[in-house]
């Protein structure tokens, strides 16, 4: 269970009570392990200790697992990059653009460059894998005090922008040492991963824009160009398997690059409106042992619901891998050919089982295998039936009609189905 409402509903309150995660678990006979599952939501109490959890934080029942829906938006996101990619400038891109939108913009700096700035580098600490779980620790601290007081803001829009997130630190891990820092923090990856709403990965000048690399604008900053560069692929493909990915490379000019930025994160707020524009393929059947041994591709395994729907499309869907999951709801409509408007929301999973029975009869739940792939400086979903043996669909998002794009060399074309509607999800949910 993913309920990242309730888990910051308890941490609000538990601070305001003044506990500690061990003082809490004692009043109520559980570990502190117990509360802080609670707290990132991968896990919620049974509702005996649930009453109990309400009356030792001076709060009812329906307050603690139901608080008071408000009418404000939050949005958090991630601005990523490889170095010098111009993630400081981008932030006051962002500033200027999204404050005249009416957005209450908070800024959450580079926890890394904090601690290295601070005289606590990870190369004068005994322990890497433990310096890597100190740094995703605060980090994730501080995106909670920063949530709190977006609540609080008099804005009905908030906008939270995380200058790099908890996942960039897989970059500079090994896969050991990432299983050990989740261990430790009793989380997983998808949690971690899918508590964004998008990430924006800024391409390093080390690629493309080789001229203007330079390590003068930052004292935390110590890669050669070449290591630059090495770094910007990690970074892209710890984030890949995001729902909201994209990737802004330098084939432009810098302040080209900031405008497509600013575009991107416009479109994903659906200001002046969340129009998706996309390619779909008809494509053979891939070689999945190859796409999986890609370390820029992610699998991740989906679940669609159709439901009753009067206006346009409406469905929920279970994503996620391993026994972890994130559910949304979801709203389309179609515009044009290519064009959508589409709406998307975050739920809990309570949620999300409240939304099944609403289910479409007509339709029957898609499953599928979702590859999300990154390059080209594009992000690619390839789609695997379970019913399908030869066949497979392939997306591509874009930002405009007229954006050039490239296909994957590892995928076999069979033909453009952008415009057929017999290869659309809704379809082929239909009962036949």
């Amino acid at each position: 269970m993913q309920d990242y409402a309730f888990g910051n509903r308890l941490f609000e309150l538990r601070k305001k009570a003044g506990l500690s995660q061990t003082e809490l678990g004692k009043l109520l006979g559980v570990t502190n392990k117990a509360v802080s599952k609670w707290e990132n939501g991968s896990a919620k109490p049974a509702l005996g200790t649930a009453q109990r959890l309400a009356d030792a934080l001076n709060v009812a029942l329906n307050e603690l697992l139901d608080p008071p829906a408000g009418g404000k938006k939050i949005s958090k996101i991630v601005i990523t990059g490889g170095p010098c990619a111009g993630k400081t400038t981008a932030m006051s891109w962002i500033q200027n653009a999204f404050s005249k939108k009416g957005y209450a913009t908070l800024f959450i700096d580079e926890t890394a460059t904090q601690l290295i700035s601070g005289g606590a580098a990870p190369w004068l600490s005994q322990s890497g894998r433990d310096f890597q779980r100190w740094l995703m620790q605060l980090q994730l601290d501080k995106e909670r005090v920063f949530t709190e007081i977006a609540r609080t803001l008099k804005s009905d829009k908030a906008l939270i922008v995380c200058d790099r997130g908890a996942l960039d630190n897989r970059a500079y891990m090994t896969d050991a040492d990432f299983r050990y820092v989740l261990r430790c923090m009793n989380t997983n990856e998808v949690a971690l991963r899918d508590q964004y709403d998008a990430v924006f990965h800024l391409v390093t000048a080390a690629k493309g824009a080789e001229r203007f690399y330079t390590r003068a604008n930052n004292t935390a900053r110590t890669e050669t160009a070449e290591q630059a560069a090495a770094l910007d692929d990690r970074l892209i493909a710890a984030w890949t398997g995001h729902p909201h990915l994209r990737v802004i490379d330098n084939s432009s000019a810098f302040d080209e690059k900031m405008r497509r930025l600013i575009a991107e994160i416009s479109a994903f707020l659906g200001e002046p409106e969340p129009m998706e524009i996309e390619k779909k393929f008809l494509i053979a059947y891939p070689d999945i042992r190859e796409l999986e041994k890609r370390p820029n591709c992610r699998r991740v395994d989906i679940v669609q619901t159709y439901l009753l729907c009067d206006d346009g499309e409406a469905r929920v869907r279970q994503r996620g891998q391993d026994g972890h999951y994130v559910y949304f709801l979801t709203r389309k409509r179609k515009v044009a050919d290519g064009k959508r408007i589409e709406i998307e929301e975050r739920l809990t999973q309570d949620e999300y089982l409240a939304l099944l029975p609403q289910a479409d009869p007509a339709c029957r739940p898609i499953r599928k295998q979702r590859y999300c792939l990154s390059e080209n400086g594009f992000y690619y979903e390839i789609d695997v039936y379970p019913e399908w043996k030869r066949q497979a669909i392939l997306e591509i998002e874009l930002r405009d009609e007229n954006q050039p794009f490239t296909l994957p060399d590892c995928v076999e074309v069979i033909r453009d189905v952008t415009n057929d509607e017999s290869f659309t999800n809704h379809a082929l949910a239909r009962l036949k």
